[in-house]
């Protein structure tokens, strides 16, 4: 062969909660007109709009149900494949929400603190759930407010109370393949995404981006490059810097790593920068503190014994780090030491995290703590 052979880009594909926002405005539309649409389109949290062909739908008395055929792209993830279900009924107004949203066949429950759900609750994430508001609000307005359902009806200038239930056929059996038990998550699947995009996770694809991206900087004549282990983390990072130097680093200068720490480190160094800017959420950091290098969960699991035992050499007490060290996630963690006062601590983890990226790279590094509710919690610069 005279010519190398070319690496096949892999395809990108849709989140559970996308699936059942899509699945949610079938139904809804069906359940408003009477008539059933093969297709629909949504937002995303992006600003980016996707279609999705409906691949069955119903409608019976005064329910609605439609569901869409998981699309992972060439990710390797169990829920490719499965069918998102969403069943939408007329509902009644719940305190001044016109939405109830609730999690069916298939859908897991949350039973253990340290999750953004509640114990008690579905488990759908928060940016699924908005999702799926806002495409039944986009529903609503295609179709008017005109119901041709008895039940519906516009009141007020309000949107039309809704109940909607997601549904995952063979979820329980799917769940079984995930680590949702060890999370306190029973009975079927979690709703996920947060941007409702599936990436596809290869190494060398990664690695390849994170190279590339990095050469585009150096030949924007950038001497700093923002790594971060996400979109959110990304942002916040923008955001504050804007804020606090009324500019924020150039686009050039965003290169996501998601969960290659060490590579994007080393790699920082070798296409020769002068600082990085580190920027990513809880669990992350906690895990860069821990040196541990690839931080996705199948290569790189936290041990929150280990949590435990490093906030105890870093002051905590050792009754509540024994405490701790029973704790479900790393958010749990981090939520029980804010409720106790212990931002020392968070903030000695990030000084942690920070000292062993500096090591790792070699480089001046400026670390940044975010949370999707607050953006940057905690900066921990670099003075030498």
């Amino acid at each position: 062969m005279t010519a190398a052979k070319k690496t096949k880009r892999l395809r990108s594909g849709f989140t559970t909660g996308a699936c059942a926002a899509a699945a949610a405005k079938g139904a809804a539309l069906l359940l408003l007109r009477g008539s059933r649409p093969d297709s629909v389109e949504i937002p995303f949290p992006t600003g980016d709009r996707y279609g999705f062909t409906l691949h069955s739908c119903c409608l019976q008395d005064d329910q609605a149900t439609a569901s869409v055929i998981k699309d992972a792209g060439d990710d390797p993830d169990v829920t490719n494949g499965a069918e998102i279900i969403a069943v939408v009924e007329p509902g009644e107004v719940d305190g001044e929400d016109w939405l109830t949203l609730r999690g069916g066949p298939g859908v897991g429950t949350v039973t253990k603190p340290g999750l953004p759900i509640a114990p008690g609750e579905p488990a759908i994430n928060p940016v699924p759930q908005r999702m799926i508001r806002e495409a039944l609000l986009e529903a609503l307005a295609e179709a008017n407010s005109v119901s041709k359902t008895d039940g519906v009806s516009k009141t007020d200038g309000q949107p039309l109370p809704l109940k909607v239930t997601i549904c995952v056929r063979d979820g329980e059996l799917l769940a079984e393949k995930t680590l949702n038990a060890r999370l306190g998550i029973v009975g079927g699947l979690s709703i996920l995404g947060t941007t409702g995009i599936v990436r596809p996770i290869s190494a060398r694809a990664w690695t390849d981006t994170i190279d590339a991206s990095m050469k585009v900087a150096r030949a924007a004549g950038l001497d700093e490059v923002l790594l971060s282990t996400g979109r959110t983390s990304e942002a916040a990072v923008q955001r504050y810097l804007e804020a606090r130097r009324s500019a924020s680093l150039p686009e050039e200068a965003q290169v996501m790593m998601g969960d290659y720490l060490a590579y994007g480190l080393k790699a920082a160094r070798r296409h020769g920068f002068a600082k990085i800017h580190l920027a990513g959420m809880w669990a992350k950091v906690l895990k860069c503190a821990l040196r541990i290098p690839q931080t996705h969960v199948r290569h790189g699991a936290l041990e929150v014994r280990q949590a435990a035992d490093l906030l105890e050499r870093l002051g905590l007490d050792r009754t509540m780090a024994r405490e701790l060290a029973g704790a479900n996630t790393a958010r749990e963690i981090y939520e029980r030491l804010s409720s106790a006062g212990r931002t020392d601590l968070i903030r000695a983890v990030c000084e942690e995290a920070a000292g062993y990226a500096r090591k790792r790279s070699g480089l001046k590094v400026e670390l940044y703590l975010v949370t999707s509710e607050a953006g940057v919690v905690e900066c921990v610069k670099d003075r030498r």
